[in-house]
């Protein structure tokens, strides 16, 4: 178990320099970032604005995968696993996810970056922006079900549905103006 312990600490450390980067970056105010953010945002809520029922459908898609509701979800599937009898594989992925959003919310105190300011804003949202909460327990969520189905005939199923769901959770943050795409 210690090897296998070591290489996910490693890899969890090397999947996070990019993060911590793209943090200090945010932090310094780099100016290709800030203004590449700005631009994408505005053009992306003119869009959301230009088109009601995609708005609608944007604010009802932010709601049913709030944070909180993405980890309620996973609940079945914990309890799936545990009954199946991969039990150490269901801890592994509670606490996988446990630790996945409270180093978000970690993050967003230690960054404290000010969500868009948009003349007219499609939605608000409380709180520091990067990095997304619901970017970061979308993708807590993917990472731990692909890892959990890897060794099934679901592996390629779940691969593609989690990458669709990441993409339409981050891409659903910036349409309505809530987030940067840097903090996706």
């Amino acid at each position: 178990m210690g090897p296998r312990l070591l290489r996910g600490v490693v890899a969890a450390a090397v999947l996070c320099l990019p993060v911590a980067v793209l943090a200090l970056l945010v932090t310094r105010h780099f100016a290709p970032i800030v203004d590449l953010d700005e631009r994408v945002v505005v053009a992306a809520t003119d869009v959301t604005r230009a088109h009601p029922g995609f708005e609608d459908a944007l604010i009802g898609w932010q709601s049913a995968f709030h944070p909180t509701m993405v980890y309620l979800y996973a609940i079945p599937v914990a309890v799936w696993t545990w009954l199946r009898g991969f039990r150490a594989r269901t801890i592994w992925g509670v606490v996988t996810m446990l630790v996945g959003w409270n180093l978000g919310l970690q993050a967003k105190l230690l960054v404290e970056r000010a969500r868009p300011l948009i003349d007219d804003p499609v939605a608000h949202a409380p709180g520091y922006s990067f990095p997304s909460g619901h970017a970061m327990g979308s993708m807590t969520l993917a990472v731990t079900l692909v890892l959990l189905a890897w060794n099934t005939r679901w592996r390629w199923p779940v691969l593609l549905l989690m990458l669709a769901f990441v993409i339409a959770v981050g891409a659903s943050r910036v349409y309505l103006g809530v987030h940067y795409p840097s903090d996706i």
